[in-house]
C-alpha cells in the first residue's frame, strides 16, 4: 500500500497554501492525501459529558477546519483520494507520529497564532528538525508555489548526509518532468598555508575540483537509475546557505539532506537547512539520511 502525503492543517492561510500545494504533489505521484488537525481541545473541555448535546466548541472548530480543508482539496483535484482526521494531541507530536506512516510530511510556513514577525512557525521548524522521513515546508513566492520555473534544486551535501536526498530529488524531477539543478558550494579557507603542494599554486582550483569529484560520486548511481532526468550540475564558491537561497528564486522546490543524530531530540537541523526554511523563495524539502 502506498503511503499518503500527510498535511498538517489548522485553518491558517499558511496551512491552506500547504493543502493546495500538497494536492498537486499527490497528483504528480499518484498518492493519497491525509489531512491532520491536531488539537488538545479535550484538555480544556474534558469535563463536558461525551453524550452532551452541546459538543465542545473547540472540537467543533477543529472538525470544521479539517472538513473545509478536505473539501478544498477535493475541489482542487477530485481524482486525489483525500482523508481527514482531528487528533487530540499536540501538533508537533501528532505530525511526528503521522510521519511514520507517510511518504512525506507537509506543513505550512506559519500556523495559526504564530507571531507575524516569525519567518517560520514553531511547528514547521520542529517537525522539519525531528521527523524521521522527508518534510516539505511550503513557503515562497507565487512562481515557486505554482511550479512555473520547471526546475528543482538539490543542495549536494556530503555523502554521509546526502544519499537519500539525491534519490528523493531524482524521483521528484522524474514525476515533474523538469530539470534538476544539483549544486555543490565550496569555499577556500583563508587559513590554508602554502606548505601543502596541492594548494601552493592554485588553492581555489583544488577545492573546486574536490567539489566536482564529490558531485560525480554522489550522482553516479542516481543518474544510472533515472536516465530520463535532465541534470545540470554545478559547483559554486561561497557559503552553501547563501548560494542555495539565491538559487531558490528560480526553483519550484529546494531539497537538502540532513543527518540523523541519536538522542532524545532526534534529527537536528544544520545551519544550511535552518536558513533555507526561513528564507527560501520556494518550498523546501528536508530529507534525513
Amino acid at each position: 500500500m502506498e503511503l499518503p502525503l500527510v498535511v498538517g492543517v489548522d485553518g491558517s492561510d499558511g496551512s491552506l497554501t500547504a493543502v493546495d500545494w500538497a494536492v498537486d504533489e499527490a497528483a504528480r505521484h499518484g498518492l493519497p492525501l491525509r489531512l491532520v488537525y491536531a488539537s488538545r481541545w479535550e484538555r480544556y473541555e474534558g469535563d463536558v459529558p461525551s453524550n452532551s448535546l452541546e459538543r465542545p466548541s473547540q472540537r467543533v472548530l477543529a472538525e470544521h477546519v479539517v472538513a473545509s480543508a478536505a473539501e478544498r482539496a477535493r475541489l482542487r483535484n477530485p481524482e486525489v483520494k483525500v482523508t481527514a482526521e482531528v487528533v487530540p494531541e499536540e501538533a508537533v507530536a501528532a505530525l511526528l507520529r503521522e510521519g511514520h506512516n507517510a511518504s512525506v510530511l507537509v506543513t505550512g510556513s506559519r500556523g495559526r497564532g504564530e507571531l507575524a514577525g516569525l519567518l517560520l512557525g514553531s511547528v514547521g521548524l520542529a517537525v522539519a528538525a525531528r521527523a524521521h522521513g522527508p518534510v516539505i515546508v511550503v513557503r515562497g513566492d507565487k512562481a515557486g508555489l505554482e511550479a512555473t520555473h520547471e526546475r528543482i534544486v538539490l543542495g549536494a551535501g556530503d555523502p554521509a548526509t546526502g544519499g537519500e536526498a539525491v534519490r528523493f530529488a531524482f524521483r521528484e524531477a522524474e514525476a515533474r518532468d523538469c530539470t534538476l539543478d544539483v549544486v555543490r558550494a565550496w569555499r577556500c579557507p583563508a587559513h590554508e598555508g602554502a606548505d601543502d603542494p596541492r594548494l601552493a599554486e592554485d588553492p581555489a582550483h583544488h577545492h573546486e575540483e574536490q567539489a566536482s569529484t564529490l558531485l560525480d560520486s554522489l550522482l553516479e548511481d542516481a543518474i544510472a537509475d533515472h536516465p530520463g532526468v535532465r541534470v545540470r550540475r554545478g559547483t559554486v564558491e561561497g557559503p552553501a546557505r547563501k548560494v542555495l537561497v539565491a538559487r531558490s528564486a528560480a526553483a519550484d522546490l529546494l531539497i537538502v539532506g540532513a543527518r540523523r543524530r541519536t538522542g532524545h531530540h532526534g534529527l537536528q537541523l544544520g545551519r544550511v537547512a535552518h536558513t533555507l526554511l526561513h528564507h527560501s523563495d520556494c518550498p523546501v524539502a528536508v530529507v534525513p539520511q
